[in-house]
């Protein structure tokens, strides 16, 4: 997976480019968002939609959302080449949500640079991630591979589901992190990050299977394959955030210390509050819950982490999920060379060092 990632990487971003030019011209605008009545303003278009846009994917980002859809779409017996104006779909989709949590998280950095909002403003930040929700619609509707009416009715019925429990997902994580304790059991935690992280996953897997025509078992085995690849990938994700902060952040392209500094509940926190001692789970608390928090009380968290093998437990906890996430390929019919990436992509999200 990490040579398809490589590879694909750059034949999605054109992909993107040739939706979302770089700098965008007069009939650019009037063709993905229609006709004006009198005029649009151009360069104000460009300044407050595609400027932040490209600032952001031009930093980077692993883009295993598209290749994951392409690579099922290959699995299924199908050129994944015919189907790439799609692959930009969940992309754009999840540039436009870290955009709009980074507002909402009150972030810092965002891939090793000063977050969207603080570079260009929380007013721009916010149309822009916004706009970013409803653009790859054009895709579907522009209907690249020819889908039939009732395959892009039932994408686009897909799309707003997901995307819909997405909301779920992050409004859940906006009022825990409001809350002055930490009450979360471990299964409304994972139910967040099915919402939060797993409906974008899903989106790829689920795309992929409509598409593609296939079957409703498929698309729910494909759901359920990248659903718990996704919550694996969060796990492991946050699990990345503590072992970089013992490393001083680094080439992880956060800032020291950002989940614990943003008061982020994690399986980890979840865990340690639940098996620490009174002290343990009421220094937590206090460190997680404080408008400012020092360096040497993220390096207090992280140690009680370690010491209540939170990190571990999380680190058992993605490998189950992994694990699940394989077994919804079992009873498909996939290409194998394929079916081996895709099963190797379940360890390489949680083993990967950024």
């Amino acid at each position: 997976m990490r040579e398809a990632l490589s590879e694909w990487r750059p034949l999605v971003d054109e992909e993107i480019e040739r939706l979302l030019a770089r700098e965008m011209t007069d009939d650019d605008f009037a063709n993905l968002f229609g006709e004006p009545r009198f005029a649009y303003d151009t360069d104000a278009l460009n300044e407050a939609l595609i400027e932040p846009t490209w600032d952001l994917l031009d930093r980077g980002g692993k883009r295993w959302r598209p290749v994951l859809f392409l690579k099922i779409v290959e699995g299924l017996g199908y050129d994944p080449h015919e189907y790439l104006p799609y692959a930009t779909i969940p992309e754009i989709l999840h540039t436009g949500t870290i955009v709009v949590d980074d507002v909402e998280d009150g972030a810092s950095l965002r891939r090793g640079e000063e977050a969207i909002h603080h570079r260009y403003g929380t007013d721009v930040a916010l149309n822009a991630g916004n706009a970013l929700y409803f653009v790859p619609l054009k895709i579907v509707s522009a209907n690249p591979a020819d889908l039939s009416s009732e395959q892009q009715l039932a994408v686009y019925e897909m799309l707003t589901f997901e995307l819909n429990r997405t909301h779920l997902g992050q409004g859940t994580d906006i009022v825990w992190h409001n809350q002055c304790n930490i009450d979360i059991s471990e299964d409304e935690y994972l139910e967040m990050s099915a919402c939060k992280t797993g409906c974008l996953g899903r989106i790829a897997g689920r795309l992929a299977a409509l598409v593609t025509n296939q079957p409703t078992a498929v698309e729910g085995a494909l759901a359920g394959y990248a659903e718990s690849l996704s919550i694996a990938f969060q796990i492991g994700d946050d699990i990345l955030d503590v072992k970089n902060s013992l490393d001083e952040a680094g080439a992880f392209g956060k800032a020291f210390g950002n989940d614990i500094r943003e008061g982020k509940r994690t399986l980890m926190t979840i865990h340690a509050v639940q098996e620490g001692t009174e002290a343990q789970s009421e220094r937590l608390e206090e460190i997680l819950t404080a408008d400012a928090v020092a360096d040497d009380e993220i390096r207090e968290v992280i140690e009680i982490l370690q010491t209540t093998d939170s990190v571990e437990y999380a680190r058992e906890r993605a490998l189950e999920f992994a694990a699940d996430a394989r077994s919804h390929l079992d009873d498909l019919d996939l290409v194998p060379a394929v079916e081996d990436d895709l099963r190797e992509f379940t360890r390489f999200v949680i083993e990967r060092e950024r």
